[in-house]
């Protein structure tokens, strides 16, 4: 103790240095937590326009759909997508095909008309979004036929198209 200072004023200054610290440590865990927020806040989706570019596939499958073109029907799907069946996945555009000519298009084109309805888009990310909605089937002599789907899309170099289709 051979300085001038006194014992309290050490203990003064050691605390407040650690204050300091403290209080900049607090300071750059809050500017990293802004900065995270700020990230997921901004996904790199340019919604509304990704959403109107997918409510343009959908409406492309119905109007596919409805002019019996099954192939138009299935270009909203990647080669690799799923859709759950009865039966479990059904893997692969080709076997989505197989699965719609089984049940909607036995005769080769489906029987009733097809349109949506309460279908939200949502992002999941910069290049994914989920959408839900409900597909009603009219027409064709027959009781119409409703039912609820979500489907999980991806941005491709072909534009939006769906990697996983359930619907029931």
């Amino acid at each position: 103790m051979g300085s001038h200072r006194s014992v309290g004023h050490e203990l003064e200054t050691r605390f407040g240095k650690m204050i300091r610290r403290c209080s900049a440590l607090a300071l750059i865990v809050a500017v990293a937590a802004c900065s995270s927020q700020m990230q997921s806040v901004d996904t790199g989706l340019r919604f509304p326009s990704d959403a109107v570019a997918i409510r343009a596939m959908f409406d492309t499958t119905v109007a596919g759909w409805n002019r019996g073109e099954l192939q138009v029907y299935l270009s909203a799907y990647t080669d690799s997508a799923t859709a759950m069946g009865a039966k479990g996945p059904e893997r692969g555009v080709n076997a989505i095909g197989d699965q719609m000519r089984a049940g909607y298009w036995q005769t080769g084109r489906p029987v009733q008309a097809l349109h949506f309805e309460h279908r939200e888009i949502r992002p999941l990310g910069p290049d994914h979004a989920l959408a839900t909605g409900q597909y009603v089937l009219t027409g064709g002599g027959r009781p119409d036929r409703t039912g609820w789907f979500t489907t999980i899309w991806a941005r491709t170099p072909a534009g939006w198209r769906m990697v996983h289709d359930h619907s029931s």
